[in-house]
């Protein structure tokens, strides 16, 4: 009998157990620190303001891997908490933190590249020094790309400032993740979770907008980019964004004259909605071939039992296969598990090993 697909956990975060005082060592505040609080837990701290408290599965990988073990995840792709991007500091040190989450995530990889893959992070508030340590995080630390916001301090990532480094991903071959954060209109959503319930899915469909109608995708035909959280709020107002284009073109084709629905199969999305029937709908909009299992592993509105909704659908063997592994392999441009290594907890044949690098 062939070997079973792999299964590949495109969307997890991780951070270090521990690092330096930021705002001492950059001379001002802002920057996140982890405050131990219980056994196996701690707080991030911003100033004086708990941002989340976590548990040591956000930085023990023998944690994580009993956990894949038990939820039958063959492959974890690793990326940082979005709210260590730091965008808003000064470039250099947002380059500094993110040669070290860097350095920190390509060691936990390194620990069992079996089972580990990894995104970095890059100062997008900086383009140049974007693509310096995007070059150092493909080249020296062998990573297949980076995870990225969906706003650079408010910039839509259409914005033309921002297209040297989009430009310099497509021609590294590097895989582009975009997660939320600093969601629009939070300042009108302090009560009742509103910026992760309702903020991060318009944030999300706001930055693929942007992608789309700002030609990007027709310029740079190479570029490979996944949006988290099944695109946002995108798979449900694609119409209105078509119709929109089709009766304003005065407005909406100023840089494209590719249609929404047809550049949008371009990008890739991850599973990660909560619902059968948003599940079912996205796959119609999207196309299995576009879209990956992701967790956001190990957070409360991830899902607990990866890929639990993707195999409740009653859908073709091949398309589920391709949702639960083979999608992100292609976005990640990685090796496929091996025969020996796509059952969890095996030891891969020698020469088999996953071992995320350049394209």
């Amino acid at each position: 009998m062939p070997a079973a697909a792999p299964i590949v956990d495109l969307h997890t975060h991780i951070l270090p157990e521990r690092w330096e005082d930021l705002e001492r060592k950059y001379g001002y505040g802002g920057f996140v620190r982890l405050e131990p609080c219980a056994p196996c837990r701690a707080r991030m701290m911003i100033g004086d303001r708990v941002f989340r408290e976590v548990d040591d599965r956000c930085w023990a990988p023998p944690r994580r891997l009993a956990d894949c073990d038990v939820h039958g995840i063959d492959l974890q792709v690793l990326s940082t908490v979005p709210v260590m991007f730091s965008y808003w500091a000064k470039a250099h040190d947002a380059l500094d933190l993110s040669r070290m989450l860097n350095d920190h995530i390509a060691g936990v990889v390194a620990s069992n590249p079996a089972r580990f893959a990894a995104l970095g992070t890059v100062p997008m508030q900086d383009p140049e020094s974007a693509c310096r340590e995007l070059d150092r995080c493909m080249d020296e630390l062998r990573l297949p790309g980076v995870q990225i916001g969906t706003n650079i301090n408010g910039a839509n990532l259409g914005e033309r400032w921002l297209r040297p480094f989009f430009a310099h991903a497509a021609t590294r071959g590097a895989a582009i993740f975009v997660h939320p954060w600093e969601m629009l209109g939070r300042d009108r959503m302090k009560e009742y979770w509103l910026p992760w319930l309702v903020g991060m899915p318009a944030e999300t469909a706001l930055a693929a907008t942007s992608v789309i109608f700002s030609g990007m995708l027709e310029e740079l035909p190479s570029l490979r980019l996944c949006f988290a959280h099944g695109g946002g709020s995108l798979p449900f107002t694609l119409g209105r964004v078509q119709k929109g284009f089709d009766e304003r073109p005065d407005l909406c084709q100023v840089d494209t004259a590719r249609a929404p629905r047809e550049q949008v199969k371009r990008l890739y999305f991850d599973t990660l909605v909560h619902d059968a029937a948003a599940l079912r709908f996205l796959i119609e909009q999207i196309g299995p071939a576009r879209l990956a299992l992701g967790s956001d592993y190990p957070f409360p509105l991830g899902e607990h039992v990866p890929g639990a909704l993707l195999r409740s659908l009653d859908i073709a063997d091949a398309d589920r296969a391709r949702m639960l592994g083979g999608t992100a392999l292609e976005f990640l441009a990685i090796p496929a598990l091996s025969a020996s290594s796509a059952s969890v907890g095996t030891t891969p044949t020698p020469g088999t090993t996953i071992a995320p690098g350049r394209p």
